[in-house]
C-alpha cells in the first residue's frame, strides 16, 4: 500500500535542513533548561515510597480520600489514581528509611474509616537504597543501549551514520525527557520502558532512510548529496506515513483508555513516535551531509569491493575447472 507514488518532483527536504536544525538545537537547549532548573520527578521505584493498593465495595470515593489523606501531614504529598477500575484505588506516597518499620496499613485504614467498606489489598514498599540503585542501572541501560546501537551502526553502514543515528537518538531522549520534566511526570520503570522503546522506533526509522540513501547513492546519478538525500527520504515517505500513523493511533488509544497506570508509559511513547518520525528526516539525513559524507569516496569503495568480489569469483572458477 502506498500513500505517497513516487514521482517526480521531489521534496525538497534538505532545502529547509539549516531551519529545521535550528529548530532543533532549540528544543534540546530548552528541555536541557528544564532538566537542570525543574528537574525529572522521580516516582516510587527510583526515589523509594510506598504504593498502597485499597479495594471498596462499591466506587472508590476518591475525591474524599484525596482530602482526608492531605490533611494528615505524612501523606499530604500522596497521589491518589484508579487502580483498574472504579472500585478500587492505589495510593502512592513517599517515604523515608525510618518509615520502613511502620505499619502504613493500619494507618491508611484509620485515616479512611469513614470513606465506607474497603479492604486493604497490597502494600508495596521500595526503599531509598533500592530506589538509588533502580535509578543507576535504568541509566546503564540506556547507555549501554547507545554505545551497542553505535556499534552495529558502524558496522553495517560507516562512522557517519553511526554518528548522525546516535545524534539523532540524542536528540529524542533529550527532548522526550525534557517534556516529562515539563509536566512533572513520574519517572519509574514503565517511563524507563517507553524511552528504550523510543530508542528502537527512532533506530529502526533511521536505519530504513540510511538504508534508502545507500541505495540511492548506488543508483542516482547526482553526484551531490543533498538530492540523493531528497529523492531517497522522499521514496521512504510512503512507508514512514504509514508506519508512523498506525504507531500513533495505537499508543494514542492506550493513552485515552488505558487507564491511570498506563497514562506516564503511553504519553511518553506519544511524543517518542512524533520525536522520532521527525528526527529519522529532520535531524539525522542533514547531520550526515554536514559530516561532509562523500558520495565519490563511497563509489570508489563501492567500485573496489566488486572489482575484488569478480576477482573471487574468476579465482574460483579457474580453481574448480583445474586451470589453476
Amino acid at each position: 500500500m502506498e500513500v505517497f507514488k513516487y514521482n517526480k518532483p521531489v521534496v525538497k527536504f534538505m532545502a529547509s535542513a539549516k531551519r529545521f536544525g535550528i529548530f532543533s538545537v532549540i528544543l534540546v537547549v530548552l528541555s536541557l533548561g528544564l532538566l537542570m532548573t525543574k528537574g525529572l520527578n522521580y516516582g516510587i521505584d527510583f526515589a523509594g515510597g510506598t504504593v498502597i493498593q485499597v479495594k471498596y465495595q462499591g466506587d472508590a470515593p476518591i475525591e474524599q480520600v484525596r482530602k482526608l489523606l492531605h490533611r494528615n501531614e505524612a501523606y499530604s504529598g500522596a497521589s491518589v489514581t484508579y487502580f483498574g477500575s472504579d472500585d478500587e484505588i492505589a495510593i502512592r506516597t513517599k517515604t523515608s528509611s525510618k518509615d520502613v518499620k511502620s505499619d502504613v496499613g493500619s494507618e491508611i485504614s484509620k485515616l479512611l474509616k469513614e470513606t465506607g467498606d474497603f479492604e486493604i489489598r497490597a502494600v508495596d514498599m521500595v526503599g531509598p537504597a533500592v530506589g538509588d540503585e533502580l535509578r543507576t542501572q535504568g541509566l546503564m541501560a540506556m547507555l549501554l543501549s547507545i554505545i551497542g546501537i553505535l556499534a552495529y551502526i558502524s558496522f553495517r553502514f560507516e562512522w557517519r551514520f553511526a554518528l548522525a543515528s546516535v545524534m539523532a537518538l540524542m536528540h529524542d531522549v533529550t527532548i522526550t525527557m525534557g517534556i516529562l520534566s515539563l509536566f512533572q511526570i513520574d519517572i519509574n520503570l514503565p517511563i524507563l520502558a517507553a524511552i528504550l522503546t523510543i530508542l528502537g522506533y527512532s533506530l529502526n526509522d533511521t536505519v530504513i532512510v540510511f538504508d534508502r540513501i545507500r541505495e540511492g547513492i548506488r543508483t542516482i546519478k547526482s553526484a551531490d548529496l543533498g538530492d540523493v538525500i531528497d529523492e531517497s527520504v522522499t521514496r521512504t515517505l510512503s512507508r514512514t506515513t504509514l508506519t508512523s500513523l498506525t504507531t500513533f493511533f495505537v499508543v494514542l488509544t492506550l493513552y485515552l483508555v488505558g487507564g491511570e497506570l498506563l497514562r506516564g508509559f503511553s504519553f511518553t511513547l506519544l511524543v517518542g513516535v512524533i520525536i522520532g518520525t521527525y528526527s529519522s528526516i529532520f535531524v539525522a539525513s542533514p547531520v550526515l551531509m554536514w559530516l561532509k559524507f562523500s558520495i565519490s569516496g563511497f563509489r570508489e569503495k563501492e567500485a573496489d569491493k566488486l572489482k575484488r568480489e569478480k576477482e573471487k569469483e574468476k579465482m574460483r572458477a579457474m580453481y574448480e575447472q583445474g586451470t589453476m
